[in-house]
């Protein structure tokens, strides 16, 4: 695998990690690996085969048979689940809670972990998750964690609804985001930490591109020979 050409980065919820990610894949000219939409593919695929999400048996043997991928590079990167485009699907609602809930089941994990880890074999690609420095690319040589506060992200999360035509209150989006942190930090397999070595950004009072401009500072001062365009 190489590893030296991989970038991981993990952080909360509504963190803001996603659209740094896909700006500095953009910047590389590397494949965006969201991690998190291929549990939301999973948790969508759940939903629409009316597959009980406490059953965690069913739940595994859904992710060993279901065929996520991705095309296009850098930003723009459309997610596909059995062979169909399902990148706005994958971002309702209900379908976030379903994939937060098959998350935590560790047959999902193995299926999908293996399934990542098969991506990442050709390289250059930045890997964003929740256990991509921890678990997916534990040698990655350069790993980012990026967070923000509870208040932060959930407003960040409810603009994004918003804009989605999405109808829920900013309460009900705090107490989401919260109950998410809980579930993924108190997980049995593979809890959203920091991975050992990982640089860690607070982009709470941060704008995206300040963001964007330190991670490509990283990266210039790393040593995964890269040269971003």
């Amino acid at each position: 695998m190489k590893q030296a050409l991989i970038i991981t980065m993990d952080g909360p919820s509504g963190s803001g990690k996603s659209t740094v990610a896909r700006g500095l894949a953009r910047k590389l000219g590397f494949l965006y690996l969201d991690t998190g939409a291929m549990y939301r593919a999973v948790g969508l695929k759940a939903l629409r085969s009316k597959v009980d999400l406490a059953d965690r048996a069913a739940l595994a043997r859904l992710a060993e048979r279901a065929r996520i991928g991705f095309k296009g590079r850098g930003g723009k990167v459309r997610v596909f689940l059995d062979g169909a485009d399902v990148t706005r699907a994958i971002r309702r609602p209900e379908v976030s809670e379903a994939a937060s809930r098959v998350a935590v089941v560790p047959g999902v994990r193995r299926a999908l972990v293996k399934q990542q880890q098969m991506i990442g074999r050709s390289g250059r690609i930045v890997a964003e998750g929740r256990d991509t420095g921890t678990v997916v690319f534990p040698h990655a040589p350069l790993k980012f964690f990026v967070t923000a506060s509870l208040a932060e992200r959930s407003r960040r999360r409810y603009e994004e609804h918003k804009s989605a035509g999405h109808r829920m209150s900013l309460d009900r989006v705090m107490r989401e985001v919260h109950r998410r942190d809980r579930r993924d930090r108190s997980r049995k397999v593979a809890p959203l930490k920091e991975a050992p070595g990982a640089i860690r950004i607070d982009n709470t009072r941060l704008q995206s591109g300040q963001v964007l401009d330190t991670l490509i500072a990283y990266v210039h001062r790393s040593k995964t020979h890269v040269s971003p365009s």
